[in-house]
């Protein structure tokens, strides 16, 4: 088959070349994209009297065509015509004839794919923003479900002080709420049309870059056209934003992970969300959430690889630049399936209200509050924890726990110590009272789940 370069060469390229350098087979998936700007590009060069006018409708209506049959699964992608790009031309060429061959008139296939990534990643990134806050709003659901769960709250893995399991819950929440904001601020930087850069340095033809943008939704047009065909940052935003995101995703199913075995015992994930073995018969594992988890890994090393693709490359536009896609669509797929699977498994969830609320109480997870009381006697805080240190290690040496001790054991330690110290020792009296702004205090969680429910409804 004729090369588009046919013209410099006398000799035929190489068929293990062409099996090397193709990119069809992954970029295939951009053929939308690719004539949406076709489209736009052909009335632009007819609105400019580049091309005739029944040609530009000729090209228009041939990759609409075109369109239909790769939707319905009738348009078959060639190998050895390398590209997403070229097997479109080259099919609207044999379609319509020589009108054809106007379409790529003050364009290169360097400016052409750089519009097709910003147009599926602009397009997938609104997606994975939807996918998020259904996350929230999901969590938002069992975080007012389960408004009034004890539970311990840990630092170090260690049981700290006891806070409520919405408060815990709504802590992703605010996570999320980042990766949300990421992923708008990155699509500013996507929204970006670089159609008209050409190879690398404009062209001599009097076209119209503005009405390409308005036509196909950008807010602006790039200005210049060496950095247009050699810029992949917003591919690598995109992979950062994807990093950050599933890293929290990550921590979420960690947890879910712990707080569903034996030794937590806070959770039951659904049976449908999991899987048995095949040879110990009582095993129940959490898969999914262990396979989120793995899967960080995968969008870690995305990001890592278009970094070191673009790292040493000079301007402007070279091969290497080819390798861009797979890392940005393996990256789509997997937060995508991650999120979809996670928010069908979250509401699913029971929670074992007895065991979280027992747990919070264990550990000595009130000694905080101890030293906090000795602080409202007037007592410095150094000196009030080092008296609340030596009362846990008389607990841990008298194998009991802080509300177990007498009066007189504790005001051995500090004549500050009345009878209305056990109130502040009570787990639920613990939680009531930390009700400084975004603390765990009943009262301060509905304010936050309130503030939430509004900031969804927009």
């Amino acid at each position: 088959m004729k090369k588009p370069w046919a013209g410099r060469f006398k000799q035929k390229t190489s068929g293990l070349v062409e099996s090397f350098t193709e990119s069809v087979s992954f970029d295939s998936r951009l053929w939308k994209h690719d004539i949406a700007g076709s489209i736009a590009h052909a009335k632009m060069l007819s609105k400019q009297k580049i091309i005739p006018k029944k040609d530009a409708s000729a090209i228009v209506k041939g990759l609409e065509k075109i369109a239909k049959e790769i939707a319905t699964g009738r348009f078959r992608f060639k190998k050895e015509l390398e590209d997403v790009h070229m097997n479109i031309e080259s099919a609207l060429t044999n379609k319509i004839g020589a009108a054809g061959k106007k379409l790529h008139t003050a364009r290169s296939r360097n400016d052409q794919v750089a519009l097709d990534l910003r147009l599926y990643l602009r397009e997938e990134t609104g997606g994975i923003t939807s996918l998020i806050l259904e996350i929230q709003k999901s969590l938002l659901k069992i975080a007012e479900k389960n408004a009034d769960i004890l539970m311990p709250g840990y630092t170090h893995m260690q049981r700290a002080q006891p806070v409520l399991l919405s408060h815990h819950l709504l802590a992703y929440i605010e996570m999320l709420q980042r990766d949300r904001s990421r992923f708008e601020d990155c699509m500013k930087r996507m929204d970006v049309l670089p159609l008209g850069s050409c190879a690398l340095a404009g062209t001599t033809l009097p076209i119209d870059r503005a009405s390409v943008a308005k036509e196909l939704g950008f807010s602006s047009v790039s200005k210049n056209s060496i950095d247009s065909v050699s810029d992949r940052d917003f591919a690598i935003e995109f992979l950062s934003c994807s990093s950050v995101c599933i890293m929290h995703l990550s921590r979420l199913a960690e947890e879910l992970v712990l707080w569903s075995s034996e030794e937590f015992g806070f959770i039951e994930i659904s049976d449908t969300f999991t899987t048995g073995s095949s040879i110990m018969p009582q095993k129940k594992n959490p898969d999914v959430a262990e396979l989120i988890r793995g899967k960080t890994g995968r969008v870690f090393g995305s990001l890592i690889a278009l970094l070191t693709i673009m790292k040493g490359l000079p301007l402007s536009y070279n091969r290497d630049m080819q390798e861009d896609k797979q890392p940005v669509f393996d990256t789509v797929d997997t937060i995508k399936s991650c999120l979809e699977i996670l928010n069908k498994m979250l509401p699913e969830i029971k929670f074992n209200a007895l065991r979280m609320r027992t747990t919070a109480g264990e550990g000595f997870s009130t000694a905080t509050d101890l030293a906090e009381y000795l602080v409202k006697k007037g007592m410095p805080f150094r000196e009030a924890h080092e008296i609340t240190g030596r009362i846990v290690l008389y607990c841990i040496n008298s194998n009991k726990d802080l509300i177990s001790l007498e009066l007189k054991e504790l005001r051995a330690f500090s004549l500050n110590i009345s009878r209305d110290i056990y109130t502040a020792l009570e787990p639920a009296e613990s939680v009531k009272k930390r009700t400084s702004y975004g603390g765990t205090s009943p009262s301060e969680v509905k304010r936050q789940i309130k503030q939430y429910r509004q900031m969804f409804r927009k």
